[in-house]
Order: structure tokens, then C-alpha cells, then sequence
């Protein structure tokens, strides 16, 4: 017997690399098989692979890997802390009383999802600039209101984003290099104006959070002075969360840091109550401050020549934008994509808009779909399994450059969360980063309808690594 006959003779064990129908063929007829994931580099764009090529050159390639390395370290050396709390209008540069930030890249109204138009026109009414929805869409399309993205302001908004001169916001400071990011309160969850909605009971919750929930926070934080968040956080993920869609042990952090000094404030008893009680509704208290967290220490790592290194991922509900260290000044977009998971119930796909929001930029810093690992309860909410979960973290690790020692993944022998994401990684692997987020519905005024994974498009990475290229090789 030949061996091409022995070999057939014999039970197979597959390899299967690349294209997985082939796996789902073979396990049809029982063949044991392995499945390999592979891309070729660049996803086959030959212009993309011959931008890797000019980036390996000695030379560039010695001057990216400093600044690589100077980029992660500011990361992991960036130490946020609260520092207090007040209203737009008083803190966030550029904020007037008809400005409106917004997630994401830039957008105009007409543009703009439904679930961001529903934020916006709430808002408008909130803000008194107009007197009812229908008014705020004239108002909105008037000229009269500046749309900006939260991040070209310091800022970051989770879902639609919508940011208005009277909400109140995080302050928090990089004691470490000094710079400053903001991001607003959460509205706890489901029927909110940063998912859509905008009837009156979400411009009521708006009102008392500027009146009652705001003053009382700024107040105690005056009293705090500052809370380590970046230990806060830390804790939080040995806790369970990963500090994106789980945050039940994040939020009982922030509010036991936070209530003696409540309690000390000048607002009644009954008033005091109220704002525990809101606390109590949502685990989700804690979420915007760990993007106003990771908003500051990626913002410490921005501008510096010839770096790779991702610093922004946030979307419009239309586009997905992404911003390069070495790139300052540049969005490099794709349409956003649709994120697959668990609808509630009475929703089906369909009813779900494209992947919007700021707080990718939870991914970006290493926590969030990078950290599941550290939450595996959160499947519950975003679909998958345990396994795909942990999974998930081993993966981020060979698109980013480093560890983050202060912040660590219990369940993969103490690693540091994954730390820098490089377009140059995601563009020869790819391999493209997972985010985990809630879905709001396609329509405005409807609010959220489920949650999931979603990754960026990989064009985004096409662009960022094609414009790179175009700024840095010609130097050399």
C-alpha cells in the first residue's frame, strides 16, 4: 500500500486554515478538525501590505517603536483622579448655550441616527432652546446650534452623546501630566436621552439631575477633594466588572467613596434619598466615570510623532471613527457596523441601530471588551459564552504593544489588561478589536433594546494605516 493510501486508510486530523466553511464541511462528515483564523495581511489590500513593508524600514521602524513605547508608558503612568463635578457651560472648553456635543466623529444634523436626532431634540428642549420636539427639530436644522464631537472637547458621551450647556459633569484630572476630561451623568438605563428617548419623563429625570443630583455631588466632591480611580477601577475588575456594560461592583466603589461626604452636604434628608435611591436603580452609576477615566489617560498619549498607537475608537450611530497618536488632528472613519447580541423582549434585529457611542474609548484603554476575562457574568447581557469571553482577552493582547501592570486580569495569572492598541497589528493580523455596548433602537424616542459585540470596521485601520504611511515615509 502506497502511503497516499495508507494516509486515506487511516483517520484524518484536519487543520483547516482560513476559510471556515470548509471546517463546518468537514465536521459534517465526522473528520476531526482544527480550525486556524487567518486573514491574509492587510486583508489582501495590496496597498495596505506594501504600507507595512515601508513601516518595517530600520530607520522608521526604530523611530515608531520609541514612540510606542513613549505612548504606552504615559498610558500606564497616567494616574486620574475625580476631582469634582459641575455644569458644561462652567468647565468644558468651547461649551456655549447652543452648543450640542455629540459621539463620534463629526456630523451634521441632517446626518445624523435616529437615536442621536432623539437625544438632540431632547436636549433642545431640556436647554429651553426650543418648546417642544417638533420645535427642536426646526431648531436643530436652523443653523443656529454647533454640533461638535465630545472628544474634539475633552469630552466623552456614551451612546449618542448628546452633551448640553446645563448638564452636569465629571471632572477628572491626569495627576500625572495635568490635562483634564469630562463626560456627563448617567441617566441609569433603558428609556434615557443618550439612548433616544425624549419624552417628557426623560426631560424631567434631565431636570432634577441638573437641580438636585448634580449640586449635590458637586458639593460632596468639594468636600472629597479627589478619589483615585485609577486603584478604584483596579479593584473593581478583581471585583467582577470590566467596567464597560458591568459595573455592580464599580458603582458600589464610587458611592461608598462618595456618601460620606453626601451625607455632609446641605440638601435635606428626603432630597439625599432621592439621589441613593437612583444610584440603587442602576448599576450603570459608575460608567461614565471610567470613560472620563480612560478619556484623560489616552488623551496624555495623543500627538506624539510617528506613534501608532490607537488613542480614540468612538462612533455616530453612522460612522466609526478612529484617532492615531501620530495622526493629531485626523479622523479616520467607516460606516458603523451592527452589533450582534441580545435583544430585549419584543425587539428583534431589525428594530436596532448601528454601533454608536464614545465609550469605545473603554476598549481603547484596555478595560471593557478587552477585560471580559475579568467578567465573565457580562455574557449574560451581551451574548457568547464564558469561554469566548476569556478568549476575547488573550486575543487584545496580540493587537496592543504592552500590559498595564496597575490593572489587572485575575483569571489570566494577574496579566495587565491589554495596553495599546497598533494599527499596525490590527492591519497585519487582522485581528480587529472587540467592543462590547448596548443597542439603541434605530428610531427616536425609543431608547435601548439590547446589548452585544461589535467591532470596528477594518477600513478604518486601512485608512489610518495608508494616511501614516503618507505623513511619515516621506521624511525618511
Amino acid at each position: 500500500m502506497s502511503q497516499i493510501q495508507q494516509l486515506f486508510a487511516s483517520d484524518l486530523n484536519v487543520i483547516n486554515v482560513g476559510i471556515e466553511m470548509f471546517k463546518d464541511d468537514l465536521q459534517a462528515q465526522n473528520v476531526s478538525v482544527t480550525h486556524l483564523s487567518w486573514t491574509p495581511p492587510g486583508g489582501g489590500n495590496l496597498a495596505v501590505i506594501a504600507a507595512l513593508d515601508r513601516l518595517e524600514a530600520p530607520e522608521l521602524a526604530a523611530k515608531i517603536a520609541a514612540a510606542n513605547q513613549q505612548a504606552v508608558e504615559r498610558i500606564i503612568q497616567s494616574q486620574p483622579v475625580l476631582i469634582g463635578f459641575d455644569q458644561a457651560i462652567n468647565v468644558v472648553p468651547g461649551m456655549t448655550k447652543t452648543t450640542i456635543l455629540h459621539a463620534g466623529p463629526p456630523i451634521t444634523w441632517e446626518r445624523m441616527c435616529g437615536a442621536m436626532k432623539g437625544a438632540v431634540t431632547g436636549a433642545l428642549v431640556f436647554e429651553g432652546l426650543a418648546t417642544d420636539l417638533a420645535d427642536a427639530e426646526k431648531v436643530a436644522a436652523s443653523g443656529k446650534i454647533t454640533f461638535s464631537p465630545c472628544h474634539e472637547h475633552n469630552c466623552v458621551g456614551s451612546m449618542a452623546g448628546v452633551t448640553s450647556a446645563s448638564m452636569f459633569m465629571h471632572i477628572v484630572e491626569n495627576k500625572t501630566y495635568g490635562n483634564i476630561a469630562y463626560t456627563n451623568l448617567s441617566e441609569q438605563m433603558a428609556k434615557i436621552l443618550r439612548m433616544g428617548a425624549n419624552d417628557q419623563s426623560v426631560i424631567d429625570r434631565l431636570i432634577w439631575m441638573r437641580d438636585v443630583l448634580g449640586p449635590m455631588l458637586r458639593d460632596a466632591m468639594k468636600l472629597a477633594k479627589e478619589i483615585d480611580l485609577r486603584l478604584m477601577l483596579a479593584q473593581a475588575l478583581h471585583m467582577g466588572d470590566e467596567c464597560h456594560n458591568r459595573n455592580n461592583a464599580g458603582t458600589t466603589l464610587l458611592i461608598q467613596a462618595l456618601t460620606p461626604y453626601i451625607i455632609q452636604t446641605n440638601f435635606s434628608v428626603a432630597q439625599q434619598k432621592e439621589v441613593f435611591d437612583f444610584v440603587a436603580s442602576s448599576d450603570y452609576f459608575s460608567g461614565p466615570t471610567w470613560m472620563a477615566m480612560c478619556k484623560a489617560s489616552l488623551d496624555a498619549a495623543h500627538g506624539i510623532e510617528y506613534s501608532t498607537v490607537v488613542t480614540t475608537m468612538a462612533r455616530n450611530g453612522v460612522e466609526f471613527g478612529l484617532r492615531v497618536s501620530g495622526l493629531p488632528g485626523t479622523w479616520l472613519t467607516g460606516p458603523s457596523q451592527q452589533v450582534i447580541g441580545p435583544m430585549f423582549a419584543g425587539y428583534k434585529p431589525e428594530d436596532s441601530g448601528l454601533d454608536i457611542g464614545d465609550s469605545a474609548i473603554t476598549e481603547s484603554y484596555g478595560i471593557g471588551g478587552f477585560a471580559m476575562a475579568t467578567a465573565p457574568a457580562i455574557v449574560a447581557l451581551v451574548g457568547g459564552t464564558v469561554e469566548e469571553a476569556v478568549d476575547f482577552s488573550r486575543q487584545m493582547r496580540e493587537i496592543t504593544l504592552g500590559e498595564n501592570p496597575n490593572i489587572t486580569i485575575p483569571l489570566l495569572g494577574f496579566m495587565g489588561i491589554p495596553t495599546g492598541i497598533d494599527i499596525t497589528k490590527v492591519a497585519s493580523s487582522g485581528i480587529l478589536p472587540v467592543i462590547n455596548t448596548a443597542i439603541a433602537h434605530k428610531d427616536a424616542g425609543i431608547g435601548m433594546i439590547g446589548a452585544g459585540i461589535v467591532h470596528p470596521p477594518f477600513e478604518c485601520f486601512e485608512k489610518a494605516l495608508l494616511a501614516f504611511s503618507a505623513r511619515y515615509v516621506q521624511r525618511e
